[in-house]
C-alpha cells in the first residue's frame, strides 16, 4: 500500500500502541483519538486516507462518529469493536461504516480489510465508466451489459439492481435492510426472503460453483457482498 494517513480513534492504549506500531510498519502516518468529539475535529482538519474506529468511546457511541462523518465525509471506516453480534454490525453498517472487524482481530485480516477499503477510493475521481470484474464475469453499470467469459448472461430487472447495489459497494457489506429498501423498496424490508431466493438466481448466472460462490457471498444476520474488481474504462 501506498503511505495513507490513518486516524485511529480507540481508547484503549494497548490497542493504540498495537495499531501504531501495525500501521506505521507498513508506512503509514497515524494519527490518534480517544474519543469521539476529538476524533470529529481531526477528521475534519487531518483528512485522514482512512478512518479505524472503536465502537466503545468513553463520550459518545462510535456510530455516532459514523453518522456525522457521513454528512460530510466520504472517507472510509473500517470498525474495530468487541462487540460481536449481529446487530451491531448491521447497526454500525447501516450507519455508514465501510466494513467491521471483531476484537480480537488478526493483523493479516486487519491490513487485508484496510487494502480493500483503500482500493475502493483510488481512483475514483479518474474512473469514468462503472465496470466491474468477478471473476470471469463483466458488468458494465451503464449499458447494462453482463458477460460471462465473454458471453452475454440475461439478468431480469431485479436480478439486475440487486447485483449493481453489491457492485458499487466494491467489497463492502450492504446490509439486508439497506438491500431490501434500495432494490424492492421500502414496503419490502422484512421480507428478506426475497434477498436469498434472488442472491440463489445471480450465483447460479455468474458463479463457476453456485455451491460454494467465490464472489457473491453472504453474511448471515448481516448482509452481503460482491468481491469485485473495478476496471478502468479506457476510452472515458
Amino acid at each position: 500500500m501506498e503511505r495513507r494517513l490513518v486516524l485511529v480513534v480507540e481508547d484503549e492504549p494497548v490497542i493504540v500502541r498495537l495499531l501504531r506500531e501495525v500501521l506505521e510498519k507498513e508506512g503509514h502516518a497515524v494519527v490518534e483519538a480517544s474519543t469521539g468529539r476529538k476524533a470529529l475535529v481531526e477528521a475534519g482538519s487531518r483528512r485522514p486516507d482512512l478512518v479505524v474506529l472503536d465502537l466503545g468511546l468513553p463520550d459518545v457511541d462510535g456510530k455516532e462518529v459514523v453518522r456525522d462523518l457521513r454528512t460530510w465525509s466520504k472517507v472510509p471506516v473500517l470498525v474495530l469493536s468487541a462487540r460481536g453480534g449481529e446487530d451491531e454490525k448491521v447497526k454500525a453498517l447501516d450507519a455508514g461504516a465501510d466494513d467491521y472487524l471483531v476484537k480480537p482481530f488478526g493483523v493479516p485480516e486487519l491490513l487485508a480489510r484496510m487494502r480493500a477499503l483503500l482500493r475502493r477510493v483510488e481512483g475514483t475521481e479518474i474512473d469514468k465508466g462503472p465496470k466491474y470484474r468477478l471473476g470471469g464475469v463483466e458488468v458494465d453499470l451503464v449499458s447494462r451489459a453482463v458477460l460471462r467469459d465473454g458471453k452475454e448472461v440475461h439478468l431480469t430487472p431485479v436480478e439486475f439492481r440487486l447485483l449493481s447495489e453489491l457492485l458499487r459497494a466494491e467489497g463492502r457489506i450492504v446490509t439486508q435492510h439497506t438491500l431490501m429498501h434500495e432494490v424492492w423498496g421500502p414496503g419490502h424490508s422484512s421480507q428478506t426472503h426475497y434477498l436469498r431466493v434472488f442472491m440463489g438466481h445471480l450465483r447460479r448466472k455468474l458463479e463457476v460453483d453456485p455451491a460454494r460462490p467465490l464472489y457473491l457471498l453472504t453474511e448471515t444476520g448481516v448482509g452481503c457482498r460482491a468481491l469485485c474488481e473495478r476496471i478502468f474504462d479506457p476510452n472515458p
